[in-house]
């Protein structure tokens, strides 16, 4: 495919240095190493981000751009880049029109396409299900299936004719031991979210909707063995600006937030819904089950909630948060709720206030299950408005209660950086975490990977790209074992 030179609309901060989009589609070995590669990792990393392929009118948005894939695949030592653009409905139509077709979230949608008012860009996250990789819009849309041979797209998750309509989410899960692609889906008409569970065939198994008093914005859910948790988040639209088919969120701090526990494959009768306080949260990191010590069962979830911003009487400060979370000013916290589905009562506490941490990452095959570890970006804090820096990292150890972490610097940028266990792997950090870094300084990008024992010791192995990775969201690691076996 002869691709074509994006070019800035506006001399914006996500369109210049490390955020600018790239027009080369590259498959080549990588040669310009630091260290040594691990003879034990074995597997391909992938990471989404926004990569705009043409210029469009208005204002410019990070998230705005098509997704781009960059997989960096390991093997016997070896390493091998190869990056796709998702070739989308949307894009296939701009690329045929020879120019964009819409334009970002910032500018108003296209009216006269009711069935695709915003561009599914597919630019968010990326899993490993049903054979292919499975990649997903932060807005929600129809998920597309990608070639781990050559990243060729395939096409749409599934084509049944249920799902059609649906705006599923870019924070949906696939259980690596069961195979099955659990989503939640949302929207702005009744009923307002849906919940479903793939087969590791790719069958829908599970759909029903979960009813909500209106329209949401939940950006995650969890699982544990036996049960979903989907989020209804008091952060949503301004209800007034939205009769008037103006998009501007709202923080409504007198809502509790809510979480709806439902079994796997169960009822909308089923959904219970526990009460905690006012919150938001992008991210969840796990969720697993325990027992209570009275014969019940406590789903515990942990997650990197908003640290809320108050006034000096302790009240929530909601405008300003809301403002806060619109020009990417952010301040997390690692939290933990425990639901008690023999009471139906609610507790949560502070893991860490003390780093300011995101994009958490677990051992993937002990998704749903009781972890030990999570491994987090250490976020900096914005010194101008839309100026999110991801500058390290963090792991978290659930057993002892401490945290370390790994920084460079402020010319650094690191990515999610998901675990990848050694061949043989034991122990649940028996392994490395992999992902990109950008050097502003070099203006250069590259792969690194971390003893996922020791972050402290910084990355073990460093790759130089021959192109520059654009600043993007999330990424995942799937097993050369994992990659053989299907799902």
């Amino acid at each position: 495919m002869d691709t074509l030179t994006p070019t800035p609309t506006h001399e914006v901060r996500t369109l210049q240095g490390g955020f600018a989009p790239v027009n080369e589609e590259l498959t080549i070995e990588l040669t310009d190493i630091q260290g040594e590669i691990p003879k034990d990792l074995n597997g391909i990393h992938v990471r989404n981000g926004p990569n705009r392929y043409y210029k469009a009118e208005g204002r410019y948005h990070w998230f705005d751009g098509d997704g781009m894939l960059h997989a960096v695949k390991f093997e016997n030592g070896k390493a091998f880049y190869q990056n796709r653009w998702v070739m989308t409905e949307g894009l296939q139509e701009e690329i045929a029109a020879g120019k964009a077709l819409w334009k970002g979230i910032k500018e108003s949608p296209r009216k006269e396409r009711p069935d695709m008012p915003m561009k599914n860009t597919s630019n968010t996250d990326v899993k490993y299900f049903a054979g292919n990789f499975i990649s997903m819009w932060w807005l929600g849309g129809m998920p597309y299936l990608v070639n781990p041979k050559d990243m060729s797209t395939i096409g749409p998750v599934s084509n049944d004719e249920r799902l059609k309509n649906l705006q599923i989410s870019a924070h949906s899960k696939v259980d690596e031991r069961t195979g099955e692609f659990l989503f939640f889906a949302y929207g702005k008409e009744a009923p307002y979210m849906h919940y479903g569970v793939l087969s590791k065939e790719g069958e829908l198994k599970t759909l029903f909707p979960i009813e909500l008093p209106g329209p949401r914005l939940p950006h995650d859910m969890a699982f544990s063995e036996n049960y979903s948790i989907v989020h209804d988040l008091p952060l949503f639209y301004d209800m007034d600006a939205f009769a008037s088919g103006r998009h501007k969120l709202k923080f409504y701090a007198d809502m509790p937030s809510r979480f709806g526990i439902v079994p796997r494959h169960g009822s909308p009768e089923q959904v219970r819904w526990f009460e905690a306080k006012p919150a938001y949260m992008y991210h969840v990191s796990n969720a697993w089950e325990e027992d209570d010590g009275q014969g019940g069962t406590e789903i515990v979830m942990t997650g990197t909630p908003f640290r809320l911003p108050r006034d000096l009487d302790g009240n929530i400060e909601a405008e300003r948060f809301a403002k806060l979370v619109a020009t990417h000013e952010h301040d997390f916290m690692f939290y933990e709720w425990r639901f008690n589905l023999r009471t139906g009562e609610t507790k949560e506490r502070i893991l860490d206030d003390i780093f300011n941490q995101e994009f958490p990452v677990i051992n993937s095959w002990m998704q749903g299950y009781k972890t030990r570890y999570t491994w987090n970006v250490l976020m900096a804090r914005c010194l101008q408005r839309e100026d999110p820096r991801f500058c390290g990292l963090v792991k978290q150890d659930l057993l002892t209660g401490t945290a370390t972490s790994y920084h460079e610097g402020m010319d650094k940028w690191f990515s999610e950086m998901p675990f990848a266990p050694k061949d043989n792997w034991v122990e649940e950090d028996d392994g490395y975490l992999v992902g990109f870094m950008y050097d502003m300084t070099l203006e250069a990008s590259f792969v690194c990977v971390f003893d996922a024992k020791d972050i402290t010791k910084g990355p073990i192995t460093r790759i130089r790209l021959p192109q520059r990775v654009p600043h993007g969201f999330h990424a995942t690691w799937v097993s050369a074992e994992r990659m053989k076996r299907g799902y």
